[in-house]
């Protein structure tokens, strides 16, 4: 399968991260559909902003009655770090147009860019069609996903009770597990490193502050820890 580098082969190559996607588009939906959002407004966050963690947070600051202003700007900074992981991205497409460039960086996520890393730490070929394959898989999945917890939302109360809120920590986890199985070359190392400060700091912040600001956080620091050893390099 790793071989494999066509449009179809980036889509089995998303498989291993689809139940990942389902399990938080579930809770996500759920958690929507409780902060008074209707299956369309749900399924338009999933289309447009298309970020876990962002769309949690939208669902807790319109729960709020948050002003307009501060959901986007606070999008905007949460969403942040997907400027740095297209640019790491892009270095594996130099030779693509810069439509496709873009069309790679606009739905670039957080499990596609952990999956594309795999690759790359493997000495991989990666190509702009297995990419595609790779993205496009997880955006349909994510919405699809997204609304169905929507559905089953309306039968849930309150999705706190259940610890909806902690699965974008469970994904965290499970994407570090993945890393884990990689050789420990020089890249890995750093790879594994960065992966480490995430998943310990967004594990230790859960218990101080709420789950969003906690991503937040770890997010802000795994991007510092990973400039840095970049810097040293």
């Amino acid at each position: 399968m790793t071989g494999n580098k066509t449009f179809w082969g980036g889509i089995q190559s998303c498989l291993p991260t689809v139940l990942g996607y389902i399990g938080i588009g579930l809770a996500l939906g759920i958690v929507g559909i409780n902060s008074n959002l209707t299956l369309w407004e749900i399924a338009l966050t999933s289309i447009f902003i298309y970020a876990g963690s962002a769309q949690f947070i939208f669902c807790g600051l319109f729960l709020l009655h948050a002003p307009i202003p501060l959901l986007v700007s606070t999008i905007f900074l949460v969403n942040l770090r997907h400027l740095l992981m297209s640019m790491s991205a892009s270095q594996s497409f130099l030779d693509g147009s810069f439509r496709a460039n873009v069309g790679i960086g606009l739905l670039l996520t957080d499990e596609s860019f952990a999956v594309l890393m795999t690759e790359v730490a493997r000495g991989q070929k990666i190509t702009i069609r297995w990419m595609n394959g790779l993205n496009i898989m997880a955006y349909l999945t994510w919405i699809l996903a997204t609304i169905v917890g929507g559905l089953i939302g309306r039968w849930i109360p309150n999705p706190y009770a259940f610890g909806l809120d902690y699965a974008l920590a469970a994904m965290f986890a499970g994407l570090f597990i993945a890393q884990a199985s990689l050789s420990i070359s020089a890249k890995g190392k750093s790879i594994l490193f960065v992966l480490s400060t995430v998943f310990v700091s967004l594990y230790l912040f859960m218990y101080i502050v709420s789950p969003e600001i906690a991503i937040l956080i770890a997010t802000l620091l795994g991007c510092t820890v990973g400039v840095m050893i970049h810097g040293h390099k």
